[in-house]
């Protein structure tokens, strides 16, 4: 099997590697990485996924970054190329926070919101996408 690596497809900040690891390590997980993935698409529009994998595919192009593996499938590489992953602390707490300066694809659900590259869309909320509650 041949795995397509690219450096730099989507970056990774050291602060996040740091937060990988210590996921990995937890979790006793050697031999994984992280995969980074579009899921969605109806009504609730696309969001980012992220998932510990050790299933690489044929089709998946994979980057390493600070001792981490970033897995990408094909149908998200579009998306996702020139993204970066941070570990943030906010008052909403911590986590993956996904800076992506591309447009993702817009859902249509007939209540006239889709979804735009930026954290927020205008309608209130906080996350990665607008549903039809705008």
């Amino acid at each position: 099997m041949t795995i397509k690596e690219k450096t730099y497809v989507m970056t990774i900040t050291q602060e996040a590697a740091r937060a990988v690891e210590e996921l990995l390590n937890e979790r006793q997980l050697e031999g994984y990485g992280l995969r980074v993935f579009l899921s969605g698409g109806g009504c609730s529009g696309y969001q980012y996924g992220m998932a510990l994998d050790n299933n690489q595919m044929e089709t998946d192009t994979v980057s390493e970054q600070f001792g981490v593996r970033l897995i990408i499938d094909d149908l998200s590489l579009e998306y996702l190329e020139g993204a970066t992953i941070d570990y943030v602390t906010n008052e909403m707490g911590t986590g993956f926070k996904i800076d992506n300066p591309n447009q993702l694809p817009v859902s249509s659900c007939g209540c006239g919101s889709g979804t735009s590259s930026s954290k927020s869309c205008g309608c209130g909320g906080g996350g990665d996408s607008c549903g039809c509650g705008c």
